[in-house]
C-alpha cells in the first residue's frame, strides 16, 4: 500500500497567526492512520513552524532550493540549510517556476539531486498547459518532464522521489480536471514508469496538484493511481486542508 500525502504549497502567503493556527489545530485533530501531510510555507516561517508543528502530524516541505550546497547566490537557499530546519520534502519543478522564472529541465534535474543529495524527498511537478491539453499532447509533455529527470537517476534514487501531476490550466483558475482525466495521467505516468522497473511503477506516489478543495478531494483521492494532493489556495484555510486530509483516509 502506498501512503498517502497530503501536501499544502502556500507559495508567496501566509502570516505567523496563519502557521500557529495550523499548529494548534492540528495538534488536537484526528488524521487517518496511513496519511503524511506536510506544508510547504514560504522560507520566513520556516523556523515558526517547525515550532508551532512539532506536537502535530504536520511535516515541513520547502517550494524550491538551490542546487548548490553553498556560495555566492545572493538569495537563495540551500538544501543543507533547509535540512537544518526539519525539512523532509521540497518541491521541484513546480510550473511557476518553470514558466516565471525559466527553470529548464536541467535545473530542474540539479534542484531534485541537490534534495536527494541532503536526505529531503523531492517532490517533482509535471504538467501541461491548455494550448497543450488542446492540441493532445498531455500525455506527450507530461511524460517528457518526468522521463527527463527520471532517466537521469540510478534506480535507488528514483525510489525516493514523488511525482505531482499538476495541469497548469487547472492552477489557481478555478477549474479541475475531472477525477477521470486526472487519473488517465496518472495512469500514464505509472506505464511509464514501469518501463524502468514495475516495483517502482507500483511504489512510487503520485499526486494531483490544481485546485483540489474539500469539495473535490474524495473523489480525486478514490482513483486508483492519484496518492494524495498537492493544494494550493485550501491549504491556506485550516478547515479546509484538514477537511482534504481527513478525505484521504
Amino acid at each position: 500500500m502506498r501512503t498517502p500525502l497530503i501536501a499544502g504549497n502556500w507559495k508567496m502567503n501566509g502570516s505567523t497567526e496563519l502557521v500557529e493556527a495550523f499548529g494548534q489545530a492540528f495538534s488536537s485533530a484526528v488524521l487517518p492512520n496511513s496519511l503524511e501531510a506536510a506544508i510547504f510555507p514560504p522560507y520566513p516561517y520556516l523556523g515558526a513552524a517547525r515550532a508551532a508543528f512539532a506536537e502535530s502530524p504536520l511535516a515541513l516541505g520547502a517550494q524550491t532550493l538551490n542546487p548548490h550546497p553553498a556560495g555566492a547566490h545572493t538569495g537563495e537557499v540551500s538544501g543543507p540549510m533547509l535540512r537544518e530546519f526539519g525539512v523532509q520534502y521540497a518541491l521541484v519543478g513546480h510550473s511557476e517556476r518553470r514558466q516565471l522564472y525559466r527553470e529548464s529541465d536541467e535545473q530542474v534535474h540539479e534542484r531534485l539531486l541537490a534534495a536527494l543529495e541532503v536526505d529531503i524527498v523531492p517532490v517533482l511537478c509535471v504538467g501541461e498547459s491548455l494550448a497543450e491539453r488542446d492540441a493532445g499532447h498531455t500525455l506527450q509533455v507530461v511524460l517528457h518532464q518526468v522521463g527527463y529527470v527520471m532517466s537521469r537517476l540510478e534506480p535507488a534514487q528514483r525510489e525516493r522521489v514523488i511525482i505531482a501531476y499538476e495541469p497548469v490550466w487547472a492552477i489557481g483558475t478555478g477549474r479541475t480536471a475531472t477525477p477521470e482525466q486526472a487519473q488517465e495521467v496518472m495512469a500514464g505516468i505509472r506505464a511509464y514508469l514501469a518501463e524502468f522497473d514495475r516495483g517502482l511503477a507500483d511504489g512510487l506516489r503520485l499526486l494531483y496538484g490544481g485546485s483540489m478543495n474539500a469539495g473535490n478531494a474524495a473523489e480525486l483521492l478514490a482513483q486508483p493511481d492519484i496518492d494524495g494532493g498537492l493544494v494550493g489556495g485550501a491549504s491556506l484555510k485550516v478547515d479546509d486542508f484538514l477537511a482534504i486530509c481527513q478525505s484521504a483516509g
